[in-house]
């Protein structure tokens, strides 16, 4: 029998992997904590690229009180009325019966108007007939000189008396939809019992409204064509 057979094996010593295996820990290490920097980096490299940097400081700044600016309020300019023939009237006038007038109101103001009353001339202040709804040829006979006993219903003696309508009428401001705005005045107008026979079958150009009670500003605007009046 080998005489070293028995012998007992001897372990390799310690040190002979531990400096190999610390190095490989070492350098795993370094790899991954380079891996994290390069990619922080990038990170923070992608969000200055997409914005402006900035970092609030102590150093507080404040605006002097005579600091302006400007604005500017727009012009104000009067609306216009004006006969139309469409939608044709529903109510006809007879001797001391009361009709329809229909027409439009213009708004030339960059801002929405809203009318809540008109102004009425004398009712001694007539219409002048018309043989068509064109208004262009006058009616012999029935002229505001002859007179036409057409007048506005509710007129009174007072020239710019002043009559509050059923409902409030807001006409667009220039260039949007319901401007100009098609309003039929339901019975506004009145034909007195003395009208003469020459004023059958006639179109009637209304005396002009002294004037209107309306103001400018933002509202819910009215829809064309509107149906209103004034009943007193």
């Amino acid at each position: 029998m080998d005489s070293f057979s028995n012998a007992p094996t001897m372990p390799r010593p310690l040190g002979a992997r531990r400096p190999l295996r610390h190095l490989a820990q070492v350098v795993r290490r370094l790899y991954v904590e380079h891996r994290r920097a390069t990619i922080a980096a990038g990170l923070a490299g992608a969000v200055l690229a997409g914005g402006t940097a900035y970092a609030a400081t102590s150093w507080v700044v404040g605006l002097n009180a005579a600091s302006t600016s400007q604005s500017q309020s727009a012009a104000v300019s009067n609306l216009t009325i004006t006969a139309v023939a469409s939608p044709a009237a529903t109510n006809l006038l007879y001797p001391g019966g009361n009709g329809d007038v229909v027409l439009t109101i213009s708004n030339p103001n960059a801002f929405p108007v809203t009318i809540t009353a008109v102004n009425l001339p004398t009712n001694t202040t007539y219409a002048t007939g018309y043989t068509t709804n064109a208004l262009a040829t006058t009616q012999t006979g029935c002229l505001a000189s002859t007179p036409s006993d057409v007048i506005w219903n509710y007129s009174s003696t007072t020239s710019g008396s002043s009559h509050a309508l059923a409902t409030a009428l807001t006409v667009a401001a220039t260039g949007q939809p319901n401007n100009p705005l098609t309003v039929t005045l339901t019975n506004d107008a009145s034909m007195t019992s003395a009208a003469p026979a020459a004023c059958e079958n006639t179109y009637f150009s209304m005396p002009a409204l002294t004037g209107v009670t309306a103001t400018g500003g933002a509202a819910a605007v009215t829809t064309s064509p509107a149906t209103d009046s004034w009943t007193s």
